[in-house]
């Protein structure tokens, strides 16, 4: 029998504490996988709802909020290889919105007190967030007036449609110049918006023909079917306002119970741990699936590079300590330091907001998975970090 490396004792472990998560209340459910070397095991713990209902189970659908970022930006890849895309072309030819942009003399300063942009903005300042919008954590004009356009990163995904997305943005000058500095999570959004304009079909389409199919992802999309409505859980929130630990969004009235206005490539789209294990698995055989391929080896290579100077990195804040051992490819994260248990050089993936974790690890031949659903806070911060340090204190090797 071959081996996997994988202690089935330290996985005991990994369930204990996880299942002190949900007897403690932090969630009333979640699910985790750990997959290595054609190993895979998967605990759904828990139930769905803190009010009780239907038990967690594997095939349980999540909102994955931002775990949706690396997926498009392989999709963004393939339109890449297949020269639809360059790189380095401005997108103002699909995108005449960002077109000739007004960039802020100074980053916190009124919103007509602008200077030309240097350049246009490209397909690759888009997937590295160098474009010049993105989440900016004060209480600046451009900050305000994002807010009041309804593009504002946040947990509330925008809720209409693709086009009068880039009229408001495009209305807002850009907080610096294009490949200046890293702001978080706006480019995916304008990714998606992009890759459906360069296809010919909207965003959800060209992931299900080119991804989802293909990896048999059938349970991923933009939202939940009516006959699937059964498998999504509640999710939760301290809200922000008030204070109040509260539903965020339920199932029936959810908002990823219909199809949405705006197919957010930043962190639309529902999925399951299979589906999202499928997707880590072409990752981390560099492109190839099965007897397939969705994208060629140098694509993924070049997805998972730190492509931000430590220059950038100095003058793009972003979670306290992030950039010490981090850096950033294409939609996703790569640790380039060690200095925690499961911080190895080369692992990449992203969290979700909305309580989700996928990360493929190439030097352990790695990949795990954690579902739950509740907006990212200080709680949720020790499940994460928990989740991690089970997966790889069960490496036995």
């Amino acid at each position: 029998m071959r081996n996997t490396g994988l202690s089935s004792e330290r996985l005991g472990r990994m369930r204990d504490v996880m299942v002190g998560h949900v007897e403690g209340g932090t969630v009333p459910g979640l699910v985790t996988l750990v997959s290595r070397r054609g190993e895979t095991r998967a605990e759904a713990i828990g139930e769905m709802a803190f009010d009780g209902g239907a038990p967690m189970r594997r095939n349980t659908i999540f909102r994955v909020a931002s775990v949706t970022k690396p997926i498009v930006a392989a999709a963004a890849m393939i339109l890449v290889e297949e020269c639809v895309l360059r790189l380095d072309e401005p997108v103002d030819r699909l995108l005449p919105e960002l077109a000739d942009r007004k960039v802020l003399r100074a980053f916190d300063g009124p919103l007509d007190d602008t200077v030309p942009a240097n350049r246009p903005i490209s397909l690759r300042d888009l997937l590295t967030f160098r474009l010049g919008y993105g989440a900016i954590f004060d209480r600046s004009p451009l900050a305000q007036a994002m807010a009041e356009a309804g593009v504002a990163p946040g947990p509330r995904l925008p809720t209409f449609p693709p086009d009068d997305y880039l009229a408001r943005l495009g209305g807002l000058p850009l907080a610096h110049q294009p490949g200046e500095r890293w702001l978080y999570n706006t480019g995916s959004d304008v990714l998606g918006v992009l890759i459906a304009r360069a296809s010919g079909k909207s965003l959800g389409t060209f992931l299900r023909e080119r991804i989802f199919a293909p990896l048999g992802m059938a349970d991923t999309g933009f939202h939940v079917p009516p006959d699937k409505l059964d498998r999504l859980p509640s999710s939760y929130w301290t809200n922000f306002e008030t204070g109040r630990f509260e539903e965020f969004d339920g199932i029936r009235d959810s908002r990823f119970a219909h199809p949405p206005a705006f197919e957010s490539g930043a962190g639309g789209l529902v999925s399951t741990v299979d589906d999202l294990l499928a997707f880590g698995e072409m990752m981390l055989d560099r492109g190839r699936y099965g007897n397939g391929r969705i994208l060629s080896r140098p694509s993924v290579e070049l997805m998972t590079t730190d492509h931000i100077s430590p220059e950038q990195k100095a003058v793009s804040p972003f979670f306290p300590g992030f950039w010490d051992t981090r850096g950033w490819g294409f939609g996703l994260s790569i640790v380039t330091r060690r200095d925690t248990l499961d911080a190895v050089p080369g692992r990449y993936g992203w969290d979700g907001g909305y309580g989700t974790s996928w990360y493929v690890d190439p030097t352990e031949a790695l990949i795990g998975i954690m579902m739950s659903q509740r907006v990212a806070d200080a709680a949720m911060t020790d499940v994460y970090a928990d989740f991690w340090t089970a997966a790889y204190q069960a490496i036995d090797d």
